[in-house]
């Protein structure tokens, strides 16, 4: 008899992908009762089974795509390095050369009172904006000036770094959508929206 129970088993594990809207928090459920709290959690959104977990997070005001896992190790190598994350960023004003070559540098952020120094990444203006469904909560008016997008793919994962970082360039985030993790991609999948995947794309 085989020393690895079923439960450990690679395929006894399940792995989703969601569409996170706005306005929702990348955790399952809160303790305190429905009429003390005023936050949104992801267990509203689908019957997830025991264990589920939300690999990396999005703020409560991020959007886009989320993986989650039964699988802690699968969980630890995707939120690693080794997996690329892109996401298109919504930014006050319109986006200049410069600003695009100092995110691929790397630009200095802050947290807290410490600096870091983000690595070199990916970053380009998207000349048409993508077709995101219209967000719960408006962006702003167009009186307040133009707008633009930009992609960015980083590996690392610092508490809000792609709004730190468009900041940092002086460009300000208004709305952002992560649309791939690795190989996987949002494309298909409407905000609430749940798949159910016998695995992750993570290599092209």
């Amino acid at each position: 008899m085989s020393s690895t129970s079923e439960a450990d088993s690679p395929a006894a594990h399940r792995h989703f992908l969601l569409h996170k809207p706005y306005g929702y928090l990348s955790q399952f459920r809160s303790e305190a009762p429905r009429e003390a709290r005023k936050k949104r959690f992801l267990g509203e959104l689908y019957d997830f089974p025991a264990g589920i977990m939300a690999i990396g997070r999005l703020d409560e005001a991020s959007e886009g795509l989320l993986l989650l896992t039964t699988d802690g190790k699968m969980s630890e190598y995707v939120r690693s390095r080794h997996v690329e994350k892109e996401y298109y960023a919504q930014v006050d004003g319109q986006l200049t050369d410069e600003a695009v070559q100092q995110l691929q540098q790397g630009v200095e952020i802050g947290r807290q009172g410490e600096k870091y120094q983000t690595l070199p990444c990916q970053a380009f203006r998207l000349e048409t904006p993508p077709d995101f469904p219209a967000r719960g909560r408006s962006i702003r008016s167009d009186r307040h000036g133009p707008t633009s997008w930009v992609s960015i793919t980083v590996t690392e994962g610092k508490y809000r770094q792609v709004r730190r970082m468009t900041a940092a360039v002086g460009f300000p985030t208004l709305r952002l959508v992560r649309v791939r993790i690795g190989a996987t991609q949002l494309l298909g999948l409407g905000p609430g929206q749940v798949q159910e995947v016998p695995d992750f794309r993570l290599v092209p």
